[in-house]
């Protein structure tokens, strides 16, 4: 079962629905009346829950549609074949504050807008907030939004605060989640409900609560998929890592651990040709162009279940049940119609598990935080000499005194 949001940009964009232009004809002379801006009071209206929740899933799709490509560069799922700086600098290894502006901002509007709406709802709605439809789809979005965030950013800062742990996006991931899954399940919204238990199984594992996140895994099926969603409406709902690896070519799966092959049906990817030369890119670098998202509207995947049996994979690892780990990455490869894989100790189905979860969450935003894991684990060393996560951006570090020298 595979599950689709739709979102706008945001909520106030997408409040513009309920609001109309005057146009006014005096004879000849045509006039319009330009309303502005929609007033903030606008969306303090049960009528306009619907599109602020559509915001929510626009804000946390852009972010994470726009980030995909640069975080597939520093975690070598990519590798740069163009002349942009900021990229050329991801694909290096080196996150300097300039250079993550955009992705930084990005991913803190999708957090501001999810939990802000929230707010406003609770507001809006009083004792109807918790039985009303969108309720849980906007948690499940704040919780997504505070993943994103905890995966990929070295530090939590939350509007203007000081800087903490990053594990504070998964803490309140995990609420999010929870509640989510609570008010979906007393609303029969099946889809949100196992969606918010496959992300709450996530931030529980990344807080170390293992079997907690394999109880949650065991509940998502095989077959579900929670995308967010993309579409040719306008440019800021296109897909972002299709614009520059099938309409341009600034990015390619050549000289990474892909490369390998492009039978891979998690993974797969096609030359682009010259005449009988395989072209390359602007620097110089052949061009492979990854086909897992071939148009500006394909879906990304934010949940999904396959993933789930790898979570249980690694739980099982963790208490060196190898018998186990390997048969349910067995069933995760059986999914795809791939053979088997055997291993007898735990170093060996690590170095499989590894593998078969950048194959399975391949271009979804997610290898850094993996790899970062892993290496302060002692299991990978792909990021030793690359920094490892996002740091505050340049903009944040001039507009909030708590992260300026002395602050």
């Amino acid at each position: 079962m595979t599950t689709n949001h739709r979102g706008l940009s945001s909520g106030a964009r997408a409040a513009v629905a309920f609001a109309a232009c005057a146009i006014v004809l005096a004879g000849c002379d045509l006039k319009v009346t330009n309303p502005g801006p929609i007033a903030d009071a606008a969306l303090s209206n049960a009528t306009a829950i619907p599109a602020i929740v559509n915001g929510m899933g626009g804000d946390l799709s852009f972010a994470l549609g726009r980030y995909i490509d640069r975080g597939a560069l520093a975690s070598g799922e990519l590798s740069e074949a163009g002349l942009f700086i900021p990229e050329t600098h991801y694909f290096q290894g080196s996150f300097l504050p300039q250079d993550v502006n955009t992705d930084w901002s990005n991913m803190q509007t999708a957090r501001w807008t999810a939990e802000s709406g929230l707010a406003r709802m609770k507001s809006v709605l009083g004792a109807a907030f918790e039985t009303n439809v969108n309720t849980p789809r906007a948690y499940l979005y704040a919780g997504f939004a505070n993943r994103l965030l905890g995966e990929n950013t070295c530090v939590a800062v939350i509007d203007g605060g000081p800087a903490q742990s990053d594990s504070v996006y998964f803490q309140r991931a995990e609420s999010l989640f929870t509640r989510a899954n609570q008010l979906a399940t007393a609303l029969n919204n099946t889809a949100v409900a196992t969606a918010a238990l496959g992300g709450r199984a996530t931030v529980r594992a990344w807080q170390g609560n293992w079997t907690g996140a394999a109880a949650d895994a065991s509940l998502v099926p095989t077959a579900f998929v929670f995308n967010a969603i993309y579409s040719t409406n306008t440019t800021r709902e296109n897909l972002d890592i299709a614009t520059q690896t099938i309409t341009r070519s600034e990015s390619t799966v050549f000289g990474t651990a892909f490369a390998v092959t492009n039978k891979d049906p998690r993974a797969t990817w096609d030359t682009v040709k010259t005449g009988t030369a395989v072209a390359k890119g602007a620097n110089g670098t052949p061009v492979f162009r990854q086909t897992k998202y071939k148009t500006l509207a394909a879906p990304v995947a934010l949940t999904k279940g396959t993933e789930m049996l790898l979570l249980r994979a690694e739980a099982a690892l963790r208490n060196g049940d190898v018998v186990n780990a390997m048969l349910l990455i067995n069933q995760e490869r059986a999914t795809f119609s791939l053979a088997p894989l055997a291993a007898t100790t735990v170093a060996q189905a690590t170095t499989i598990l590894q593998s078969e979860r950048g194959y399975v969450l391949w271009l979804e935003g997610r290898r850094l935080w993996d790899l970062r894991r892993w290496l302060v684990e002692g299991t990978n060393s792909f990021l030793a000499t690359r920094d490892k996560c996002i740091p505050p951006s340049a903009d944040e570090q001039a507009s909030n005194p708590n992260l300026r020298a002395g602050g």
